[in-house]
């Protein structure tokens, strides 16, 4: 560790950090209102295949690229579309707990930033299934689509008629990416190592997953960015320290209110 990639040993301990138990608390809440808050707009069928034709529609008419173009690439291989598939299914949840639990660590200030960004995100992102149930591209036949999980596995998903565990019309926005692009974000605001920006890896690969394996259309990527977007500019990261920004100090750079960092959310 250095001055330019890891704060001075004290530095984390200069800022508070927000109660353990709380935190996990809060943290297991926003996964819970995750996975079981889209059930509150289950059913919809029809009308989510119907939305799912005018966003299909709609993305030849602005000349977006195609989703069965990143499918072929998959199909090229059955290692490839396996890979794909497991990292759909096991590499979501994972990655954003171990992104929390390392600025917990680490970051407290960032940790508070990142928690409330995605806690509002993934909050709104509740809202759309209601007002705009969608039906991924694995389902709709005019897209030419196949399911690669159900085909190649591994699969998350049941039939849509018997999940109960996931709302499967909800494909937008798509928090897969939604999330992943968040801790990218994190990471290199929080980080100054020069490699830093590699982590933008994770979102690209995770747009690349959700839309070979015709779980998602490139407007559900889209939009979760422009909701993470509002929520970048609606919540202010904290400032960086001295010591993060190379100049050698262990010091913290001043903070208009550090208890608003440490308290914010509760």
């Amino acid at each position: 560790m250095n001055a330019r990639t890891e704060p001075a040993e004290g530095e984390t301990g200069a800022i508070a950090r927000p109660p353990l138990v709380r935190e996990l608390l809060l943290v297991a809440g926003l996964f819970l209102v995750y996975k079981f808050g889209r059930q509150l707009a289950t059913g919809h069928t029809g009308e989510a295949i119907h939305n799912a034709h005018r966003v299909w529609d709609l993305e030849r008419a602005v000349h977006l690229p195609g989703e069965g173009a990143v499918q072929s690439a998959l199909l090229h291989s059955h290692t490839l579309v396996h890979l794909a598939n497991t990292y759909y299914a096991t590499v979501h949840f994972p990655a954003t707990t171990a992104f929390l639990v390392w600025l917990y660590l680490k970051r407290p200030a960032h940790y508070v930033w990142a928690r409330r960004v995605l806690a509002t995100v993934t909050s709104a992102a509740l809202v759309l299934p209601f007002v705009f149930p969608l039906a991924p591209p694995r389902m709709l036949a005019a897209t030419g689509l196949i399911d690669t999980a159900k085909v190649y596995g591994p699969s998350v998903y049941g039939p849509p008629s018997s999940d109960h565990l996931s709302n499967q019309f909800a494909a937008m926005p798509s928090l897969h990416f939604g999330w992943a692009l968040m801790v990218a974000i994190g990471l290199i605001v929080a980080t100054r190592s020069r490699w830093r920006w590699l982590w933008l890896l994770h979102p690209v690969i995770t747009l690349l997953v959700i839309v070979g394996t015709a779980n998602h259309y490139w407007l559900d990527a889209i939009v979760a960015t422009a909701m993470l977007g509002a929520a970048l500019a609606l919540i202010h990261r904290p400032q960086r320290t001295v010591t993060t920004a190379g100049r050698g100090s262990e010091k913290l750079a001043p903070v208009a209110d550090d208890k608003i960092l440490v308290g914010a959310g509760r």
